[in-house]
């Protein structure tokens, strides 16, 4: 049999294995036989490996429940501080990690920052080091990994995993590639690679409406600004990937150059570092989130002049795109909306003023995730079967669970 085809075979065992404990709790090797159907040749060798990988466990024996004679059987259950999926989110200035266990609950989760320009190598060396502190403080260990999903910024999804010529730059491709590789030879796991945003999207669309979700426009201002799309109940990439990409639309003509090559983004306006610099800019003392924060809290009218003009703009920006796609509903998300929750307010006044006389605005609110939300979306991503991903790009490598997602 062919290596790939003998590991995907194999694959699909240790599957079976993991879903009948998953669903019925710890059980003994002649219950999981029965249960997956596998000879117990074939059935020995699968155990052997989650085993040694760690992903299973032996943790009793059937001695209480065994009813004639014979030496007790050891019975296997899922490892509790076993890792089987890793989402990952590269965004501009921050990677934010979240570990599943084989039950698809988040064990272990954190975030670390770099430089705005710092290298690919770099980036992918503080996600490691981020990886390798968090199972030394949790227990969680990665021996066992499934998949891996990552997410990264811009406007280039798919570049390198579904072969398509996106819009990115070479760069942009060589990042996709360099994250799929890196991870892979780390890990030894599947990788798919995605618009870090457009697996925000997913998050928060399978939080608020699970397997029934509405129409959605979903805007992240963060680092950058990103977004994503859920039409006709699909999460949609578009022709070439851009499917949502607000923080590239033209928001001031002819305004501050942008990342992209630009000029006057929404994503020069309305990210995080752009409102900070502009209050700076102004005279206001105002060089982190919580500061922004207390600013608008105490009433500063700097820093409200500044956050009206960046609403105003992102308002109209998604107005149009409502007015486009007629969506039931608008999300902002961001750790900034949280903060400063008058930013949703005057978006939401905004795009109710821009829509098309006498038509009801699109629901306007923050996200209900926090910012590992696309380190979320990558984890649904991986094990989550649901509409909104039916008809979306399919990776080359990927598992096919069907449960809930991360909680």
């Amino acid at each position: 049999m062919p290596i790939g085809l003998h590991a995907l075979v194999r694959r699909a065992h240790e599957e079976r294995v993991l879903r009948a404990l998953r669903e019925r709790g710890a059980l003994s090797r002649g219950v999981i036989a029965e249960q997956v159907g596998l000879s117990r040749t074939t059935l020995s060798e699968i155990i052997s490996g989650l085993l040694q990988r760690g992903a299973i466990t032996v943790v009793d024996t059937d001695r209480d429940l065994r009813t004639g004679s014979g030496r007790p059987a050891e019975r296997l259950a899922l490892d509790p501080a076993s890792g089987q999926f890793m989402g990952v989110d590269f965004g501009h200035r921050r990677v934010q990690v979240a570990v599943a266990d084989a039950s698809h609950e988040v064990i272990a989760s954190g975030s670390d920052r770099y430089a705005d320009d710092s290298s690919w190598q770099h980036r992918f060396t503080v996600a490691l080091d981020l990886i390798d502190r968090l199972g030394d403080d949790s227990g969680v260990r990665f021996g066992a990994l499934q998949a891996i999903g990552i997410g990264l910024p811009g406007p280039y999804p798919n570049t390198v995993l579904h072969g398509h010529a996106g819009p990115g730059s070479a760069e942009d491709a060589d990042s996709a590639g360099a994250a799929e590789t890196v991870f892979a030879d780390r890990f030894g796991a599947a990788v798919v690679v995605d618009n870090n945003t457009r697996f925000a999207a997913l998050a928060e669309a399978i939080a608020a409406h699970g397997d029934s979700p509405d129409d959605l426009v979903y805007v992240r201002l963060s680092d950058g600004v990103g977004g994503g799309l859920v039409v006709g109940g699909r999460l949609v990439t578009g022709a070439t990937g851009l499917a949502g990409e607000l923080g590239h639309v033209t928001a001031l003509p002819g305004g501050r150059g942008c990342r992209c090559g630009k000029r006057g983004c929404l994503e020069t306006v309305a990210s995080v570092p752009a409102i900070l610099a502009e209050c700076r800019a102004r005279g206001a003392a105002v060089h982190t989130l919580e500061q922004l924060a207390a600013a608008v809290a105490n009433g500063d009218t700097t820093v409200d002049s500044v956050l009206t003009e960046a609403t105003d703009a992102l308002g109209r920006v998604i107005a149009a795109a409502a007015m486009a796609l007629n969506p039931a509903g608008v999300v902002v998300g961001g750790r900034i909306t949280a903060l400063a929750p008058v930013l949703v307010e005057r978006v939401r006044a905004v795009v109710a003023a821009d829509m098309f006389p006498g038509a009801d605005a699109p629901a306007v609110r923050a996200a209900r995730l926090s910012d590992d939300d696309g380190a979320l979306g990558a984890l649904a991503a991986l094990f989550h079967s649901s509409p909104l991903l039916a008809g979306y790009p399919e990776p080359d490598v990927a598992p096919t669970h069907a449960v809930q997602p991360p909680r």
